[in-house]
C-alpha cells in the first residue's frame, strides 16, 4: 500500500499547531494534523476559556509580531463569522524599584508606534474602582489589550483548516520523525505518512522527536493553575468597566474582568510546579491558591471567594524566548515553541511556521526567535 503523502505536516493541535494547520491549508497546500489525545483536551496549555492577547511587551520584537497577530485575528474572525477577540483595554503595573520598569515597555511600543498611557495609582484607582492598587506602582495602559477565547479559538482554527482541506487527526500519537532525500517520514501509531515539511508544535512532549535528531531543548516543564473568584458584585468587573491586568513584580500574577460568566480569573505566572508532562497529576495545589488570593486581597480586595480552580501546563526554556524556527541541519522540520505566552500570537506564529514551510521565507522578523539560543546541547 502506498503511504500518504502530503506538502505541510503538523504535530500537536494546540494553539500554535491548530493556527500552523490553518494557515497552511489557507495557503493551498495539501496539509495533515497530528494530535496524540483528543482535539480540545485539557492535558496542554490551550484549553479553557479566556487568554490575554496585548501589544504591550518589554521587548520590541514581542510588540512587532503582536502587531502582526491582531491582523490575523480579524482574518480569522473574518474567514468564521465569529468574534475571537474581546478589546477591554488593560494595564500592566509596575511596583517602583522592581524588576521591571515601565521604561522597559514605553520604549518597546514608541519603537513600534503604538500608544499608551502612562497611570500611577491615584489615576488607575479612580478610573477603575475594583482596583485597590497600592502606592509606588505605576502602569502603562494599552487599549488594545483584550481576551481571547481560548478553546473557540482553537476549535475555529480545527474548523477553517479543515475547511480548506487539512485533514486533522486526534488520538494519533506521533513516535517519530525521519528527514530523507525526499522530505520527512512521520511514524505515527497509526501508521506512517510523509510530507515535504513538518512543523513541531509538540510544547512539553516535543523533545521526544528532537532527541532522535541530536537535539534537545532545555525545558522546565511545571503544572499552572489559575482560579475563579465570585465577586460580590460582578458589575464592577464588566469588560466595559473593569481592565485586563499585569502585575509585573518579583512575581508576576495577571487576571481578567468577567468574561462569559459573574467571576474574575486570576492566576500567578511560572508557579514553579515542576513536574513531568506524563506524570502530571491535575490536582490544584492548595498553597498556590493561598498565595494567589493573598496578592488579590492586595489589590483587588473585593474579589469575592474562590469558586474553582483549573490546572494547564507550562513547558519554559530559561530566557522565555519563543523558538520559530527550522532545525539548521534538518531545515525540512520547523520548529514553533511558545514558551507559555503564545497564545496571543497563534494565529500569527501559524502564519509564520506555514510560510517558512511553503514558501521557505516568512514577511515577519523572526531574527530574535531562532532554536540555536535555546539549545543547551546540539549536534546540528
Amino acid at each position: 500500500m502506498a503511504i500518504e503523502r502530503f506538502d505541510v505536516a503538523v504535530v500537536g493541535l494546540g494553539a500554535l499547531g491548530s493556527g500552523a494547520a490553518y494557515q497552511a491549508a489557507v495557503k493551498g497546500a495539501k496539509v495533515i494534523g497530528f494530535e496524540q489525545f483528543e482535539l480540545g483536551h485539557v492535558r496542554g496549555a490551550s484549553h479553557d476559556t479566556s487568554r490575554i492577547v496585548r501589544t504591550s511587551y518589554g521587548s520590541p520584537e514581542f510588540v512587532a509580531l503582536a502587531r502582526s497577530a491582531y491582523k490575523d485575528w480579524a482574518e480569522l474572525e473574518r474567514r468564521s463569522g465569529l468574534q475571537m477577540l474581546n478589546i477591554t483595554g488593560g494595564v500592566v503595573l509596575m511596583p517602583r524599584g522592581g524588576p521591571t520598569p515601565s521604561s522597559d515597555f514605553t520604549k518597546s511600543l514608541d519603537a513600534n508606534g503604538v500608544p499608551y498611557e502612562l497611570l500611577d495609582s491615584t489615576e488607575i484607582n479612580k478610573r477603575w474602582p475594583g482596583f485597590k492598587v497600592p502606592d509606588n506602582v505605576d502602569a502603562v495602559y494599552t487599549a488594545d489589550t483584550g481576551i481571547a477565547h481560548a478553546s473557540k479559538s482553537v476549535t475555529t482554527m480545527q474548523y477553517q483548516a479543515r475547511a480548506n482541506g487539512a485533514v486533522l487527526r486526534e488520538k494519533t500519537r506521533v513516535d517519530r520523525v525521519t528527514p530523507d532525500a525526499d522530505g520527512v517520514v512521520i511514524e505515527t501509531s497509526n501508521g506512517p505518512v510523509r510530507a515535504g515539511k513538518v512543523i513541531i508544535a509538540a510544547d512539553a512532549w516535543i523533545n521526544k522527536l528532537l532527541k532522535p535528531l541530536g537535539v534537545e531543548i532545555p525545558l522546565t516543564v511545571m503544572q499552572e493553575q489559575i482560579t475563579y473568584f465570585k465577586p460580590k458584585d460582578p458589575a464592577r468587573y464588566d469588560p466595559e468597566r473593569f481592565p485586563v491586568w499585569i502585575w509585573a513584580g518579583e512575581t508576576w500574577f495577571y487576571g481578567f474582568p468577567t468574561y462569559g460568566e459573574p467571576t474574575i480569573k486570576a492566576g500567578q505566572d511560572a508557579q514553579q510546579n515542576i513536574m513531568s508532562p506524563d506524570d502530571r497529576t491535575f490536582v490544584q495545589s492548595p498553597e498556590l491558591v493561598k498565595k494567589l488570593t493573598s496578592f488579590m486581597d492586595t489589590i483587588i480586595p473585593e474579589h469575592g471567594q474562590e469558586l474553582r480552580t483549573v490546572t494547564c501546563q507550562y513547558a519554559l526554556t530559561p530566557d522565555r524566548q519563543f523558538i520559530i524556527s527550522p532545525l539548521p541541519n534538518h531545515p525540512d522540520i520547523i520548529i514553533a515553541l511558545g514558551n507559555g505566552h503564545a497564545f496571543k500570537f497563534a494565529p500569527a506564529i501559524g502564519r509564520v511556521v506555514a510560510e517558512l514551510a511553503i514558501d521557505g521565507k516568512t514577511t515577519d522578523d523572526i531574527s530574535k526567535f531562532p532554536i540555536q539560543n535555546a539549545l543547551s546541547t546540539s549536534k546540528l
